[in-house]
């Protein structure tokens, strides 16, 4: 079966080291996620960017890692790390990571008023101060690829260097992502809209 561009094999038609991969991806901590959006089909064909983590295990495995640690091991509160990751997805325009993260960060307290500053590239009135500290420091670094010795100053001053250095790794893995669904062209999960659909 086709998914995009990509054959979409169900977890028994799995080479071992793809196997293993998926094993990590379906079992691993993201396994609550799943629950907040869909990361599989009934039959437990992974969706997204998932997918093609499947066609080159070496590096799927490590990046899948990656992935976890960014969810799951840095030193950002829920909201302030959806934050970074929906100011990705707005910015590319990513449909897949936008209804995943916008499903996330609602769950973490991100409010549609919130959810909708953020789609538009826009910070939030009602972000703490680090939580916009985040988003303008993301913000400059995606659309930039770069911060100014000022932004730099702030962004340490407020969130720390651990942080910043940790968001600056978080944009890369998420425009990774946003790559490998550019190259591979995986549709969204059965019955969801294009949430970008009809935007300029």
């Amino acid at each position: 079966m086709q998914h995009g561009r990509l054959e979409w094999p169900r977890p028994d038609e799995l080479t071992p080291d793809s196997r293993a991969v998926y094993d990590a991806i379906a079992g691993g901590p993201r396994a609550s996620a799943a629950k907040v959006f869909q990361m599989a089909d009934e039959d437990g064909r992974l969706e997204g960017p998932f997918n093609a983590m499947l066609t080159a295990p070496a590096l799927g495995m490590p990046l899948q890692e990656l992935g976890a640690s960014i969810r799951y091991r840095t030193s950002f509160t829920d909201r302030g790390r959806e934050i970074a990751i929906l100011a990705v997805a707005a910015h590319h325009a990513c449909d897949y990571e936008w209804y995943a993260h916008e499903a996330l960060g609602a769950k973490c307290g991100l409010s549609s008023e919130e959810l909708e500053a953020l789609k538009s590239g826009r910070s939030a009135a009602t972000f703490s101060s680090s939580e916009a500290v985040i988003h303008t420091t993301a913000y400059a670094l995606i659309t930039r690829r770069a911060l100014t010795d000022a932004e730099s100053a702030v962004a340490v001053a407020v969130l720390g260097i651990e942080a910043v250095t940790e968001l600056t790794i978080l944009i890369g893995y998420y425009e990774c992502l946003q790559l490998l669904m550019g190259a591979w062209q995986p549709p969204l999960p059965a019955g969801v809209k294009d949430p970008f659909e009809g935007a300029t």
